[in-house]
């Protein structure tokens, strides 16, 4: 039978399958080290890229290698300060690309970190601790409360064994285990209570259990492997600017090298010239500024998320992915919700209250069904008595209200002090208490009054309850009524807990089943949920209006799931599916589950990753939520995975490309909405940095086919597209959302980032700015100025054309309207721009170094007066499109 089988078999059988005698024997010393031979080491292992390797990967770029052929022809040529600057354009290219990826943490460090360090176990019938990484498959391990379960084992032995999963099957309360056969092949994983998993924690009891997987196959491992072979998918916009730099470059090259051919053959130009002309061309057409200048946008993007949003990026294209997320796949527990257990109803025979307040904060109140806050009455106070009592957990407050123990149990802490001061002045004493035991489902604690009189408070689950307050003949119970009760809570997910009591007389010192099978009083039940975080419901109607959909991913019952995503308005709709369900169908019939259901209960970890999976596959770009181990193949598969930062798990943060610090899945909407203004504004960049690099090629082809000297240096057109373009493109990070940003659809992810109009706008802003150029450019050679100062006054016009065409390209509206002053920074940048060009113009240094010289007014007028024809003519053709758009 398969491993993952073991929970179907018989004791008997699981020790004959794994050659184990007996329990109290284990395994033999030399039978357990040939396993261990033969298995390898119960530890998982990952490999970590060198940084030399991640350095050399950023070579692996066409603008790159344009930019190193340019550098080495100019070296040859003996142009040494071209070939230094454009090499310095290399390595700050590279420089910003190293750092993005070598900042990304490795979870796989985290996964290993989370294993046992030692275990109990039995060899050759001795009980001893050994390291855990020489656990092998047969061995039988020994649990006790505090311990971590150090490999999967399938439990033989329990004794009120209850183990903490949340962090891999996602359930927010230890769980019981037991030793019980499960016959359902199908059980989903987070319901064989008769297995342990690695790097989960014993809270309460002990227990033996036989190895039945360790490292690479246990589950934790498999999570690790899914991690480390889970490829990180490119960015939509990453891709779409891959795919814009190769074409660019590809047709940049062809016509460079149909221009060289005609040229030799019109033999206008010697070989040394021509070559220089062309590899100017190429430097002055290709966007080297584009790399950098949309990591420089990004980075100031994922500055000012992390000081305003609660938010930190870990790389920067990710900044952008949240512009086009068209699904959020989120889990439960912790993220919409706040993983704080809190009574919400109390329901007695002939009245039903409401409780206010959410958490373990003590805030709030006891109400009727009129929403009137209640008397404290005799039948009230023993229901708030009983639950506080029968109870092992403890409440404080140390930097927040928090728990220590079990979530139900610190409900009914928090319900009794929004009726009681707190700390508890109590006027019991403690005498026996029998704690929680998967057996028999409840919890029971015998007390002293001051006067003398002896009482059993229990609560528990309502079936076990009920037998008892049947036993009871002096106390008529109404079974239909309480059973009708319990089935409405739980259809609005919420869980049951009974409470009752007994006086008993003072002879009774300890409390055993046999004692409370003689019958309670029944005082009533409580509805409790994990409610919802506040800004949760608020930030999933602003999702919705975005066109951006929410899938719930959990480990709950399905009931309970569904009513949970039905009260936090999840979808106009909500259908729910199991992973059981997922895992029978066909790819195809996955892809359409995805898309169609809201709601996906009783998962495993693979089941996560497969969804994820089926949501990119419809196209989708899927952002995925999470905080646990079991979400990491998950958050690393996504286009985007955000962990939580303070509940979350350094696994899960270290898998993902962003954390929430807030914890608060609220902050998804408004980094949504972030995303979306950053993307805008790099598309605004990069429309605005094309067209000049564009005229800056064609003024030099228009130079070769004209058979005229060449105008423009490499490192004058180096200035322009770099400094020049990275500085005034800083006014594009603060550039404000346009006011429709969160009620349009998200962009396809097969989308193209421009539409037939921006590619008609920068063709004729390109060639006006070469024909400009060029004109003035003739016309000053004609009236005697020298080819230095005609070539300075060519630079001058293009970067005052690029800081007019700034102003046109910032928003959609109208130059003149509300918006010309939102940006103030804008005009800043500007002035810091044009500050720099009169260095470059006067500055000796400069001009040595950039082939400059100083200007006359009317070789300034000249300049100005090119950049507002085209703030002119860009304006006009917008205002023209705002009013055929009215129509």
């Amino acid at each position: 039978m398969e491993k993952y089988q073991d929970f179907q078999l018989e004791k008997q059988e699981l020790l004959k399958k794994y050659g184990v005698r007996e329990v109290a024997l284990g395994l033999g010393e030399d039978e357990a080290k040939r396993r261990l031979q033969k298995d390898g080491l119960n530890q998982l292992t990952s490999q970590k890229t060198p940084k030399w390797k991640l350095l050399l990967r950023q070579f692996h770029n066409m603008i790159i290698y344009i930019l190193l052929f340019a550098a080495v022809l100019t070296l040859l040529m003996g142009h040494v300060s071209d070939a230094i600057i454009i090499a310095v354009v290399v390595i700050v290219n590279v420089l910003i690309g190293y750092y993005q990826e070598a900042s990304a943490a490795d979870a796989l460090e985290k996964i290993k970190g989370l294993l046992s360090q030692e275990a109990t176990v039995y060899r050759d019938g001795i009980r001893q601790d050994i390291a855990a990484e020489k656990l092998v498959v047969g061995d039988v391990v020994f649990l006790e409360a505090g311990d971590n379960v150090p490999a999967d084992l399938r439990m033989v032995e329990t004794d009120n064994l209850r183990i903490k999963e949340s962090s891999l099957t996602g359930e927010a309360d230890s769980v019981e285990k037991n030793a019980d056969q499960i016959s359902e092949a199908a059980t989903p994983l987070a319901e064989r209570n008769n297995l342990a998993f690695a790097s989960t924690a014993v809270t309460a009891g002990s227990g033996i259990g036989i190895v039945i997987a360790t490292g690479a196959n246990s589950e934790i491992g498999k999570i690790s492997t899914e991690v480390a072979q889970t490829k990180s998918e490119k960015t939509p916009l990453m891709k779409e600017i891959d795919n814009l730099g190769k074409g660019i470059t590809w047709v940049i090259i062809g016509v460079s090298v149909l221009l060289f051919i005609l040229s030799l053959l019109l033999e206008t130009y010697a070989i040394s010239v021509l070559t220089l002309a062309v590899v100017t061309m190429i430097v002055g057409s290709i966007p080297e500024g584009l790399p950098a200048t949309t990591s420089v946008v990004l980075a100031m993007g994922v500055n000012e998320m992390a000081k305003k949003n609660h938010t930190i990026v870990k790389t920067l294209p990710a900044v952008e992915t949240l512009g086009s997320v068209a699904v959020v796949a989120t889990d439960k527990t912790g993220t919409l919700t706040k993983n704080e257990m809190t009574v919400k109803d109390i329901i007695f025979s002939k009245r039903q209250l409401k409780v206010s307040g959410d958490g373990y904060d003590p805030t709030g109140a006891i109400l009727s069904a009129d929403n009137q806050v209640v008397e404290l009455d005799e039948e009230l106070k023993l229901f708030l008595e009983a639950g506080f009592e029968a109870n092992d957990t403890v409440l404080h407050n140390e930097a927040g209200w928090q728990i220590n123990g079990e979530p139900t149990d610190g409900a009914f802490l928090t319900l009794y002090y929004k009726q009681f001061p707190f700390p508890k002045k109590t006027e019991y004493t403690e005498i026996d208490m029998l704690p929680f035991d998967s057996d028999y489902r409840y919890i029971a604690k015998l007390v002293e009054k001051k006067d003398g009189q002896r009482i059993l408070f229990i609560k528990g689950s309502p079936d076990k309850l009920f037998l008892m307050a049947k036993a009871n003949g002096k106390q008529k119970f109404a079974e239909d009524y309480w059973t009708n009760q319990v089935t409405n809570l739980t259809e609005q997910g919420k869980r049951v807990v009974a409470v009752g009591y007994q006086v008993v007389s003072n002879l009774v010192t300890q409390i055993t089943p046999e004692l409370l099978t003689k019958g309670i009083y029944f005082l009533g039940i409580a509805g409790i949920i994990d409610p919802p975080e506040e800004s949760v419901i608020p930030a999933l109607k602003e999702m919705n209006q975005a066109g951006v959909s929410v899938k719930l991913i959990t480990g709950d019952h399905p009931l309970t799931a569904k009513a949970i995503a039905e009260k936090l308005n999840l979808a106009p709709e909500v259908s729910v599916i199991t992973g059981g369900q997922l895992e029978q169908m066909s790819p195809q019939e996955l892809e359409q589950a995805v898309v169609e259901n809201q709601v996906f209960a009783r998962t495993t970890p693979q089941n996560k990753l497969e969804i994820v999976a089926a949501l990119q596959k419809n196209g989708l770009v899927t952002a995925m939520t999470g905080d646990g181990v079991n979400d990491a193949p998950a958050l690393k598969k996504a286009n985007i995975g955000v962990a939580m930062g303070k509940k979350g798990t350094d696994v899960a943060k270290d898998s993902a490309d962003m954390i929430l610090t807030d914890d608060n899945f609220g902050t998804m909407a408004v980094a949504i909405r972030e995303g979306r203004r950053i993307y805008d504004n790099i598309k605004k960049s990069i429309l605005f940095l094309l067209p000049t690099s564009f005229a800056e090629g064609l003024i030099i082809a228009f130079t070769i086919l004209l058979q005229k000297d060449m105008p423009l240096q490499p490192t004058q057109l180096l200035w322009i597209n770099m400094v020049s373009a990275i500085t005034i493109q800083f006014a594009f990070i603060f550039e404000p959302a346009e006011a429709n940003i969160m009620t349009r659809k998200p962009r396809q992810s097969t989308g193209r980032i421009f539409n037939r109009h921006d590619i008609f706008q920068m063709g004729y802003v390109s060639i006006l700015v070469a024909a400009i150029s060029l004109i003035s450019y003739e016309w000053l050679l004609l009236q005697g100025v020298t080819r230095v100062v005609a070539s300075t006054m060519m630079i001058n016009i293009v970067v005052l054309s690029k800081i007019f065409y700034l102003f046109n390209i910032r928003t959609k509206a109208p130059l003149f309207s509300k918006s010309f002053f939102t940006n103030p920074k804008a005009f800043w940048i500007s002035g810091t721009m044009l500050l720099l060009q009169i260095a470059l113009t006067y500055l000796p240094f400069m001009q040595n170094w950039f082939y400059t010289a100083a200007l006359s007014p009317l070789e300034w007028g000249i300049a100005v007066a090119a950049g507002v024809m085209i703030l002119a003519i860009t304006e006009c053709d917008k205002l023209l499109r705002i009013k055929n758009k009215a129509k």
